[in-house]
């Protein structure tokens, strides 16, 4: 899984900040307890250790015929023979000079610890710095005090619990990237069917496909089928609505041409030729308005279908022949990849684009249209229908895409084929662009690739 497909609101973001949040949690609170325990117990085996080594100080405490103490033979632990080692021990008589053990080459213990036979325990600073110490006092054969102490460096102590910390803290560091790794992969599995649903979706809007296809699971199942039941549905109501478009159409038609016979009989007569004339031009915008309306109307049912798909030239080659024969005094000519293209777009409204285009150059052509497929600087797909007619200045091809716009009334036409190719266009998810190609005019729509 790439750090790039995550992005803000996703589900592999909310995942990871679960997995974080969890493993931190997790890490920390065994960081801490592990730290705490071990803390504990080994405070709790230092004190025990030093309690041991006071009582065998004691056992081993005699005094000589002077009243001096010494020991009966070292102690078991050699590191109280270790100068400044850390481990020491100070025996003292009151009058009398205190007894050393051999690591403590310099400084003295405070022998107020020492002040009863019971273990008496406190923390001051000893010959290294702050220490760990434990006394107690006894009786000599003859009554006198004997005050015996031991110490340990709170340092020796401190060093094993920052040794346990850092190398437990390097463990648990890796055993949260692991976990984190883990965390990563399983997301990644965890999601995988939907990343297939989701390039199966991009198959679908590229007209690669009719439906989503694929096993999911049960949990994605039920809404891949309502996706595919409602692309169906949706095939269903386009076709539906281009029928109704076309009965209405259809039932216009009749009335329409009615009204209009009638207004040429009214023209025929003097004494109501305004009146014809007025209901002659209505019922020339009424129908002019029907037409362009319901052009509209079946281009935008069809307006990126999910799964429709046109391939070209094919498409176009049956266009181009009908154009041959509708303009037999013109050449058309095409320009094709050798490799068909398909194009995600609805094939009805695609026709119906390009016949307008075709035709309309056909009728202002000379002598001879060019259709070319090819590939824009930007990377999409364009369609290019150039005329070696008269063309348009800049003013006229800002005005050409306007309802009813006729720039020669002698030439046959409705004045709506531009702005209905521009609807279709704009259905497509393409743009149409007109300019100037010589002496004539070229029409290019860009169309996704």
């Amino acid at each position: 899984m790439k750090l790039a497909q995550i992005s803000t609101g996703s589900l592999r973001l909310r995942f990871l900040l679960a997995v974080m949040l969890w493993v931190a949690l997790g890490v920390a609170g065994i960081w801490f307890t592990a730290t705490r325990v071990f803390e504990r117990h080994i405070e709790q085996m230092y004190h025990e250790e030093l309690e041991v080594h006071v009582r065998e100080l004691a056992r081993l405490t005699e005094l000589d015929g002077n009243g001096r103490p010494r020991l009966m033979r070292p102690l078991s632990d050699p590191r109280y023979e270790v100068p400044l080692s850390g481990f020491y021990w100070q025996v003292g008589v009151p009058g009398r000079a205190p007894l050393l053990s051999e690591s403590m080459t310099r400084g003295r213990l405070d022998m107020s610890v020492a002040h009863s036979p019971d273990i008496a325990h406190k923390v001051e600073r000893g010959p290294t710095g702050p220490a760990i110490t434990y006394g107690l006092m006894e009786r000599g054969p003859d009554g006198e005090e004997i005050h015996i102490v031991i110490a340990t460096d709170q340092s020796e102590l401190d060093d094993d619990i920052a040794s346990f910390t850092n190398e437990l803290s390097v463990w648990l560091l890796a055993l949260a990237a692991l976990l984190f790794a883990t965390g990563l992969a399983i997301i990644s599995f965890g999601l995988r069917p939907l990343a297939r649903l989701r390039e199966a979706i991009t198959q679908l809007r590229s007209a690669r496909v009719q439906k989503l296809e694929g096993r999911y699971p049960s949990e994605i199942a039920p809404l891949v089928t309502d996706l595919n039941e409602y692309i169906r549905q949706n095939g269903e109501i386009v076709a539906r609505a281009r029928v109704q478009a076309g009965n209405l159409a259809h039932s216009l038609r009749t009335p329409l041409a009615i009204v209009t016979d009638e207004a040429e009989r009214l023209v025929q007569r003097e004494s109501c030729a305004s009146s014809g004339r007025v209901l002659l031009d209505q019922a020339e915008a009424m129908q002019q308005q029907i037409d362009y309306q319901l052009a509209r109307a079946r281009s935008a049912a069809g307006a990126r279908v999910p799964g429709s798909r046109a391939m070209l030239p094919e498409l176009a080659v049956p266009i181009l022949n009908a154009m041959r024969r509708l303009h037999p005094d013109k050449a058309f000519e095409l320009d094709a990849p050798a490799d068909p293209v398909t194009i995600p777009a609805d094939p009805v409204n695609l026709s119906e684009l390009l016949s307008i285009l075709l035709d309309n150059a056909g009728k202002w052509a000379k002598s001879q249209v060019t259709m070319a497929i090819g590939m824009s600087d930007q990377g999409q797909l364009t369609i290019r229908i150039e005329d070696n007619g008269p063309g348009m200045n800049e003013d006229q091809i800002a005005r050409a895409f306007e309802v009813g716009t006729r720039f020669d009334p002698a030439m046959p036409g409705s004045g709506l084929g531009l702005a209905m190719a521009r609807d279709i266009c704009e259905n497509l998810g393409a743009r149409l662009e007109l300019r100037r190609a010589g002496s004539g005019l070229t029409a290019i729509i860009y169309l996704p690739a």
